[in-house]
């Protein structure tokens, strides 16, 4: 009888309901490369996807037959050409604020709360997206206005993930707290009054989208807004092809 594996691999863990596990298993060694390290030793792959060397050889095999990865001469494996097509097809189809959008509607409703996603846009910080809370007390806010980079929760997000003259992170204290935990809550930074809570949201380049943040009049602040901001930024950061920091 085949011996039961020690640790369940990532895929086993991430299971799609109804799935099939093998397809998971090898969509899991798709996964595991990024643009950080674009080519994986078999050791490399079975570390990352805690799945037995033998298992992930007969999966790449089948990978690299429908050309989703190529093994390199160096024995490395790497992303195929069929890998590229697909991408550039994504690409075609790919419309943030269909993406976006959504993600704000359902963490707007779950919170009764405004959502919004800011990006850069050079020492500022554009509103791009954004659904306004239910309640009738809250700040107004619009898609498309420009907003301080240095202040309030997105504005913090942004600052703390752009590198300095140095090519190093911002060492202050919000930013280290925000890096270790992915989400920073603050009240009254922006504007008196004001409270939000904002995440990070990560492309497949690995760099940073924007920042998906919550806003709500001070006295409604709570901490309990802070893990449904993370899930969110999460969940976009995966539909986006990102990866989010752990």
């Amino acid at each position: 009888m085949p011996r039961k594996a020690a640790q369940a691999s990532v895929a086993d863990e991430h299971a799609a309901p109804g799935g099939a596990a093998a397809v998971d298993r090898a969509l899991s060694l798709l996964m595991a490369f990024d643009s950080a390290q674009p080519m994986l030793s078999l050791a490399d792959l079975s570390q990352r996807t805690r799945l037995h060397k033998s298992t992930a050889l007969r999966l790449l095999a089948s990978l690299e037959h429908a050309g989703l990865v190529q093994r390199l001469a160096d024995g490395r494996y790497a992303a195929g050409a069929s890998a590229i097509r697909l991408q550039a097809a994504h690409a075609a189809a790919f419309s943030l604020e269909a993406v976006v959008m959504p993600v704000l509607r359902q963490l707007a409703g779950r919170t009764r709360e405004s959502a919004a996603f800011h990006v850069r846009q050079n020492d500022a910080r554009l509103c791009l997206y954004r659904i306004d809370s239910p309640q009738p007390i809250r700040d107004h806010i619009r898609a498309g206005d420009v907003l301080p980079l240095k202040r309030g929760a997105g504005g913090r997000v942004i600052s703390a993930y752009a590198p300095l003259a140095s090519g190093a992170l911002p060492g202050d204290a919000i930013s280290k707290r925000l890096r270790r935990d992915g989400v920073i809550g603050l009240a009254d930074d922006r504007s008196e009054g004001v409270a939000g809570i904002s995440s990070p949201v990560f492309d497949a380049a690995g760099a940073l989208a924007g920042a998906l943040t919550l806003t709500m009049p001070t006295q409604r602040y709570t901490e309990a807004h802070a893990a449904p901001v993370r899930e969110a930024a999460i969940a976009l950061t995966k539909q986006l092809g990102g990866r989010f920091p752990d």
